[in-house]
Order: C-alpha cells, then structure tokens, then sequence
C-alpha cells in the first residue's frame, strides 16, 4: 500500500501530468483553428486518432454556437472505449495499437467523405496520434490479417514509431497523402495534435494528407533493420512501385493545407510552469526522445543522482515516445517499463520521485481503454515490493511492469484523456 508520506509528492506529480494533457485537450486547443463556412458549399469533417472523438465534440460545440450546424457532417475513428456523445458527426470505435475490422471500415468510410466533396465544399479533417492503425485500408494485395501481423511483429521489435510508421503508410491505401489525393481537387484543411518527435506532418497518424519524405526503400530497410520477417505479400507490395507514397510538389496536394493546433513542447511548457511556481529549477531534456525504455530511464536516474548529490532541488521532465523490445510476457507499455527501470537503478535513493504517463491516459497493455496510463515511482519502491517478495529485476526481465506496480497502488489510472500529444516524464529531486 502507499504511505501517507507519499501523498504530497504524489499529489505534486499528479498535478504535474494532468497540466500536461489537459493543456492539448481538444476543447482548449481546437476552436481558434476551426475554418469558416465555405460560400455556398458545405464542410465534411473526417478524422481519425485517440483525440478524434473530442476534435468532433468541440467542432460541433463551435458550429452550433454560430447557427451553422446544419453546414457540417462527418464520421471519425478514435479507438475503443475513447467515443463520445455526438450529435452531428458520428464516431466509429476500432482497434488499437492493432487495427481490426472496424479500422478498415473507418479509412473506407474517410475515402468515401472525401470523394464526395464538390467545388464549393471544404473537407476538414482532424487528426491525432494513433489513427495509423485506427485507418486500416491496406494496399492491393496485402490481406487485412497480414497487416495485422505485420502490426504485432513491429509492436514487438523495439522499432521506434517513425520507422513503424514508415512502413505502415507504404501499405495503405489511406497514409502517405492518399486521403488528400482522395479529396482533390476540393480544398482541403488538416487540424492536427501532434504526438510524434520533432512534429513533423507526415508522421503524425502516418501522413494521411501531407507529402511524405520516406520511400519504399526505407520501409523495406526498416524491416531489415528490426529483423521483422515479413509474409511474402507483405514483401510483394514492398517492392511494387504503385504502392508508393505522394511526394512534394505532386499536384493532388495542392489543395491541402496543414495546422498542427497542439504539440508535446507545449504540454511539458505547462506542466514545468506549475514546477517553477513550487521552487524546482526545471530542466527540460527535449519533446522527442526515443529509445529503450529501460535504458532511458537508467541515463535519466543518473541524472538525479548527479542532482541529489549537488543538493539541486530541480525537476527533470522529458516527452517523446519511448520503445520496449518484448522478450517475457508480462503486461505493460513503455511508460511502465520506464518506470521500473528508473525505480531500480535509483535504488531507494531519498528526495528522489518519479512518474511517467501517456497523455492519452493509456500505456501500452492490452489495449483496452482501462489499461493503466503510467506508473509513480518512490524511494521506497524498491522496498514495498521486497516486503511482498516481489523482485523488481525479475518483473523488468519478463516485461512485466503493470504486474510490478499494481499491487503497490503505483499504477496511474485515470482512463481516455481524449487527447494525445506523447508521453510525459518527471522525476522531482528535492
């Protein structure tokens, strides 16, 4: 069970982490974006992502306040358990971080929208992090169960979300661009949260309606790289020219505009206001690591201990996504894994306390809307769990955090943020 003498530092992490999602809530972020009726045409909103089902909401709120309710309809695809009461645009529920049927329906159903846009329409489409297997509309060839695979193998290999993306998009009928392509000529707005390093378009939910900068040849060097063996007709449309993405300067695009309205710099900006006010010198080490969970966390716990050392009362946060290379079978994401890497090599250090949180309330597991979003780590973390003959480096070898932290009540579980802009870390010496 915690200790009392963890509620305030608990209290304190908490507030830190909620200031960080709240701050890319749609509803906060999305109105000052939102596009004015086109002149004698219409807006179809499309979307797809794990903030989708919020951009709706606050796009409704928006137009029914200004009377123009009845100009705008649309369908978006968020993942199960993030849906949200809507009454204008409908709101599909599929899989993720692996797509099912209902993610191949939702990319059909967006390509469709699309087309249907005439000359005086505006096809405005909100995007958010998750939406590349959210959007599932694999390529000729490719079988919706390879795709699936292919998913799985990836989510396992320890490959950063980039270069999984790089492939992804060169299989689909929807990524790299294909969706503005779909919409051409009609113009064309993307009203975007960012939840990838460095913000850039085309990897945000895969690049839908941006010009991509990877090719088939990187996607295929990607599997090459993460030693994923791919099914032979995954093989074959990556190697068939046709299945390569939209380019710069490709005149489908022309008509497509691109806003990304919240990103992770921003969240963290928050969240280390809130420490300032409460004494700690702030050192923010970057929106966009990547890396081994459990490899991170032990450079970041150096970090502290170097602080302690110096009598530093400071905040260390970062952002970024990080990866975990399953070898057990435990249950887990990498904020967790972070978490119990961190908790081990501070090895019961005093001043020192921790968190680690997706900001879209889920981390990793079995991809269930209840799955917990992080974990809180504390000096005598190490120690709780000794009490319930519990060892911290047997759970870390089976990949096993959720298992780790559950019965010590460190697990965050707070449910579907409705917003998505990365992972959020913090670790308080004091």
């Amino acid at each position: 069970m915690v200790e009392a003498s963890h509620s305030g530092a608990r209290q304190t992490l908490s507030a830190l982490y909620q200031a960080a999602y709240t701050t890319a809530h749609p509803s906060t972020c999305l109105p000052p974006y939102l596009p004015p009726i086109p002149a004698n045409g219409r807006i179809i909103i499309i979307g797809g992502g794990k903030g989708s089902a919020a951009m709706a909401v606050a796009t409704e709120q928006h137009y029914i306040a200004t009377g123009e309710a009845d100009k705008i309809s649309g369908l978006i695809s968020t993942r199960h358990g993030f849906g949200l009461p809507t009454k204008i645009i409908e709101i599909l529920e599929a899989g993720h971080p692996v797509p099912d049927a209902q993610s191949i329906e939702g990319a059909k159903r967006a390509i469709a929208l699309a087309q249907s846009a005439g000359p005086n329409d505006l096809v405005l489409c909100l995007l958010s992090g998750g939406a590349s297997a959210i959007w599932s509309a694999p390529v000729a060839g490719v079988s919706f169960e390879a795709k699936q695979q292919l998913t799985k193998q990836l989510l396992k290999s320890g490959a950063p979300i980039s270069e999984m993306n790089c492939v992804r998009k060169h299989l689909s009928n929807i990524k790299g661009g294909k969706l503005a392509a779909a919409a051409h000529p009609a113009r064309l707005l993307t009203l975007a949260i960012s939840d990838v390093p460095g913000d850039h378009p085309d990897e945000i939910g895969s690049g839908p309606t941006v010009a991509d900068r990877s090719t088939l040849a990187d996607a295929r060097a990607v599997l090459a790289r993460w030693n994923v063996t791919p099914s032979p007709e995954i093989a074959a449309a990556l190697n068939d020219a046709n299945n390569e993405t939209l380019k710069a300067g490709d005149p489908k695009l022309s008509n497509s505009d691109y806003k990304i309205v919240a990103a992770p710099k921003a969240s963290i900006e928050a969240a280390a206001k809130i420490a300032r006010d409460l004494g700690y010198r702030v050192e923010i080490l970057g929106d966009s690591l990547e890396g081994e969970a459990r490899e991170v966390a032990k450079a970041h716990a150096s970090m502290a201990l170097d602080a302690k050392r110096r009598g530093d009362k400071v905040a260390i946060m970062s952002g970024g996504e990080l990866t975990v290379t399953v070898r057990g079978n435990g249950s887990g994401g990498p904020n967790q894994e972070y978490a119990l890497g961190l908790a081990i090599a501070l090895d019961g250090a005093d001043g020192i306390c921790g968190l680690a949180g997706d900001t879209d309330g889920i981390d990793g597991g079995g991809g269930n809307a209840g799955d917990p979003a992080g974990a809180y780590v504390f000096p005598d973390t190490l120690r709780r769990a000794a009490s319930q003959n519990r060892n911290a480096a047997n759970f870390l070898a089976n990949n096993d955090s959720t298992g780790f932290f559950g019965p010590l009540d460190d697990l965050i579980l707070c449910g579907p943020t409705q917003t998505n802009v990365n992972d959020f870390r913090v670790i308080l010496i004091d």
